[in-house]
């Protein structure tokens, strides 16, 4: 695998919008509806701009390509990108609380080759840096599987109603 992974920039960030609505769209098959998956693109999936600025959201590129994003926050915001955070901006204390893992997306030609695996790895590392001893994520429905294989496990069953009235299913999840 020539996959190298680097902190995201703010030059970055309209091609990893791209690439999320790609993953967003073709990944959620089976799991969402389209009605759901549409609905999710305009208010949960999407770069958390915070996070570039914070230098916690990272980019897996083959060659020059981005073929994944995703990143691990310091911050209380659980989920959701600058068109909608879920939660408080305040700092976690990582002594107490779970370093968040967010926004995960790989594009769908890539996917299922251990990439997000990978990303994942990366983020724990820097999240164990940081002092954190947990990690917590809300799961969308086909990253579950992934967070599963790589020690999550489910804590609570979850449903989000977008501002349209979608109601989106997620699973929140932890690991040491």
């Amino acid at each position: 695998m020539g996959f190298i992974i680097t902190p995201a920039t703010e030059a970055d960030i309209p091609l990893l919008n791209a690439l999320i609505e790609r993953s967003g769209r073709e990944l959620s098959r089976g799991y969402y509806t389209p009605a759901q998956t549409e609905a999710a693109l305009k208010y949960v999936f999407g770069v958390d701009s915070r996070l570039v600025a914070d230098g916690s959201y990272l980019v897996v590129r083959e060659r020059e390509e981005i073929v994944a994003c995703g990143g691990w926050s310091r911050r209380r915001t659980l989920y959701g990108g600058d068109q909608r955070p879920m939660g408080r901006d305040e700092l976690l204390d990582p002594a107490k609380d779970a370093a968040r893992i967010r926004a995960f997306f790989v594009a769908p030609e890539h996917a299922r080759r251990g990439i997000g695996r990978l990303l994942l790895e990366a983020c724990a590392a820097a999240a164990r840096e940081a002092g954190f001893r947990r990690l917590e994520l809300m799961a969308t429905l086909p990253g579950v599987p992934l967070y599963e294989a790589c020690g999550f496990r489910a804590v609570a069953a979850r449903t989000d109603v977008l501002p349209d009235g979608t109601a989106l299913a997620f699973v929140q999840m932890e690991r040491p």
